[in-house]
C-alpha cells in the first residue's frame, strides 16, 4: 500500500480493507497473509477468535465482500463443530482439520456467537438469512458454554491457558473470558445477562461492595478484599486462594465495552491504564505488569522459545487489535479527542513497514514482533475508525 497526500484515516482504512481482502478466502477470513512464514507457523488457517474480531470491525465498514468472508469464516467454523457443540480454535481448511486445543478453547465458542449475531444484524436480507441457518449450531454452541457454568455464580470456569492468552496462568473465573460470556447473554439469553453482570462485579471487583449473599463468593472475595494491592482495575482472574493482579487490559477494555462497569468505574480504569502508560510505545499492552520468573504466577511453559518474557507476546506485549478496543473504551468513556489521538497513534502503528499490520510489538521497545498481515489488526483498526466516528453502539448498542 503506497502512501498518497489523502487523509491518514483514509489511507489507513484502504490499507486494512486491502489487507483483508488479500485474506479472504471462500472458506473465511485466514488470520494472517499465507506467506512462508505463516504457513509454518500455522497462521493460515481460519481461527475462531480471529475472525469473528475481524466481523466487528467488517460490520461497521460494510464492505460486502468482507461481509462475506466474514460470513464464510463462520459457517466453516460451524462445520467443523463439536458434538458436544464446541466450536474450534482453528480449522486448517486445506487438510480438513480443525483444533480445540490442549486445555480447551473455550472462548472460540463465546467470540464465534458474538460474531453470528453482529453479522446477522449488519448484513443484507439474503445473507441474515444465510446467517439464520446456523441458529442450530448457535444452540449447541450455547449449550456447551452453559456447562461449564457455575449453577450458582453464573460466570464461566475455565482451566489455565485456555483462551487467547493461551500461555498465561489465568485459571477459575477469568475476567476477560466472563466479559465476552455476559455480552453473548446479552444477545442470546437477556433474561440471564443481569445475574452474571451482578457476579462478574462482585467477584472481579469485591473491593467497593458488601460482601455477596451466596456464602462460596463471599469466601472468594474475601480472600482478595483481605490480600490485593491493585485495586483500581478488575482482576485478571479469581480461584480458590489466589488471583491475578497483573492488570488485563483486553479484559479490562471489554468490561467497558460491553457495559459491565458503572460510568464512574469504567471512566477510573482508563485513567488508571493511563497513568500505567499501556498505551506506549504503542497502544496497547496486554498486561499492566508483566509477570516476572520470579512471581508466584510464573509458569515453566511461558518462558518456552522465549516467548511469553516479559512485555512480549501476552506477558505486556502491545496489541494492534487491543488498540481498537482501547479507542472504543475512550469513546464509551466520552474521551472523543483522546480517542482521535489514539487512533492516529493506531493508525501509524499498524503502518509500519509499508502497512505490514504486524501481530504484536515489544511493550518497552516498540520492536515490531511476531507474524505480519495479521487480519485482526487491520480489521480492528477499521473498527477504530468507526468507534472515533461514535458509531460504536451500533454494534454494541448501550445497556
Amino acid at each position: 500500500m503506497k502512501a498518497d497526500t489523502a487523509a491518514p484515516d483514509a489511507i489507513g482504512r484502504a490499507a486494512a480493507r486491502e489487507l483483508l481482502a488479500r485474506n479472504a478466502t471462500p472458506h473465511g477470513l485466514l488470520a494472517a497473509t499465507p506467506l512462508p512464514a505463516a504457513r509454518s507457523r500455522g497462521y493460515h488457517g481460519v481461527f475462531a477468535r480471529d475472525a469473528a474480531i475481524c466481523a466487528l470491525g467488517i460490520a461497521l465498514d460494510g464492505e460486502p465482500a468482507l461481509l462475506r468472508a466474514a460470513a464464510a469464516s463462520l459457517r466453516t467454523l460451524a462445520q467443523h463443530q463439536a458434538e458436544n457443540g464446541q466450536i474450534p480454535k482453528f480449522v486448517n481448511v486445506e487438510q480438513n482439520d480443525s483444533d480445540f486445543w490442549y486445555l480447551g478453547c473455550i472462548d472460540a465458542s463465546l467470540w464465534w456467537l458474538i460474531a453470528l449475531d453482529v453479522l446477522r444484524r449488519a448484513a443484507p436480507p439474503e445473507m441474515a438469512s444465510e446467517l439464520e441457518a446456523l441458529r442450530p449450531h448457535a444452540e449447541r454452541a450455547l449449550a456447551w458454554l452453559r456447562c461449564q457454568e457455575h449453577p450458582r455464580l453464573h460466570l464461566l470456569q475455565q482451566n489455565e491457558a485456555s483462551d487467547w492468552a493461551d500461555i498465561m496462568p489465568r485459571s477459575g473465573f477469568v475476567l476477560y473470558t466472563n466479559a465476552l460470556w455476559y455480552e453473548v447473554k446479552r444477545r442470546y439469553a437477556p433474561a440471564e445477562a443481569q445475574a452474571t453482570h451482578y457476579h462478574f462485579n462482585h467477584l472481579f471487583y469485591p473491593f467497593t461492595r458488601q460482601p455477596p449473599e451466596y456464602r462460596r463468593l463471599r469466601l472468594l472475595t474475601h480472600y482478595v478484599r483481605r490480600r490485593a494491592l491493585a485495586r483500581e482495575l478488575y482482576l485478571s482472574f479469581v480461584n480458590f486462594s489466589y488471583w491475578g493482579e497483573e492488570g488485563d487490559v483486553l479484559g479490562n477494555l471489554l468490561a467497558i465495552v460491553f457495559g459491565l462497569a458503572d460510568p464512574a468505574h469504567a471512566l477510573a480504569i482508563v485513567r488508571a491504564l493511563e497513568r500505567a502508560g499501556v498505551h506506549e510505545p504503542h497502544p496497547v499492552r496486554a498486561v499492566v505488569t508483566p509477570i516476572r520468573r520470579e512471581d508466584l504466577l510464573w509458569r515453566t511453559y511461558m518462558g518456552r522459545h522465549r516467548q511469553n518474557l516479559e512485555y512480549q507476546y501476552h506477558n505486556g506485549g502491545s496489541w494492534p487489535f487491543i488498540g481498537g478496543f482501547w479507542v472504543s473504551a475512550l469513546v464509551r468513556v466520552g474521551q472523543h479527542e483522546r480517542a482521535r489521538q489514539e487512533l492516529a497513534r493506531l493508525t501509524q502503528m499498524n503502518a509500519l513497514r509499508d502497512w505490514e499490520f504486524n501481530e504484536w510489538f515489544h511493550g518497552a521497545s516498540g520492536a515490531p514482533r511476531g507474524m505480519a498481515g495479521q487480519s485482526w489488526s487491520a480489521a480492528m483498526l477499521l473498527l477504530a475508525q468507526h468507534a472515533v466516528e461514535r458509531r460504536i453502539s451500533d454494534i454494541f448498542p448501550v445497556s
